[in-house]
């Protein structure tokens, strides 16, 4: 079983990398190979799939990707492809919020998981997911999370209600947005 791989990012693909370590290129499967930069000495974070008629190298960014991975592969129904697709398509401070507060719709947006198979990873990660390590704003959430703040509303009730927001509106909306769920 191998943790990570430290080593030259000699080619990047859709969908992977290849990372020379002591002359030797690892084909790692990663869900946005555009992070990487050719060239670089890098480390990367390593999950080694072994089937019956594969052996699969899955690559990431940084140990909290890996991490939500590691995750996500425990769900019923979700394979290394369908956790890699997750991931692809997502932000993991975003997927991490929206599985700590029951935001299925949230997760019904990724390839593949459709109203079953994301209340199963919600009912299988719920509580699993620590939020303290991982920062869920950026942009415009920075401000709902301010004037909620402002306004004296907890940390936690902040957090579930910043999983749910658009965050692709301009701020004053996603406030009013905020409120209105706090509100309910």
């Amino acid at each position: 079983m191998y943790s990570y791989l430290k080593g030259v990012i000699t080619e990047i693909r859709t969908g992977s990398i290849t990372v020379e370590v002591n002359n030797v290129g690892y084909a790692l499967l990663t869900p946005n190979p555009y992070l990487f930069e050719l060239g670089k000495t890098t480390t990367v974070y390593v999950y080694q799939k072994v089937a019956e008629d594969e052996i699969s190298l899955f690559g990431f960014i940084n140990a909290a990707a890996k991490e939500l991975f590691l995750k996500l592969i425990t769900v019923n129904g979700i394979g290394p492809k369908s956790a890699n697709g997750i991931l692809a398509t997502g932000d993991i401070d975003q997927i991490s919020a929206a599985i700590a507060s029951g935001n299925a719709k949230f997760l019904q947006k990724f390839p593949g998981i459709g109203p079953k198979a994301s209340q199963q990873i919600i009912l299988d990660l719920q509580g699993k997911i620590d939020l303290e390590a991982q920062p869920v704003m950026s942009g415009s959430m920075t401000d709902v999370d301010a004037a909620l703040q402002s306004l004296g509303y907890n940390a936690k009730e902040i957090k579930k209600v910043l999983a749910k927001l658009d965050g692709t509106k301009p701020a004053n909306e996603l406030i009013k947005d905020a409120l209105k769920m706090m509100l309910k």
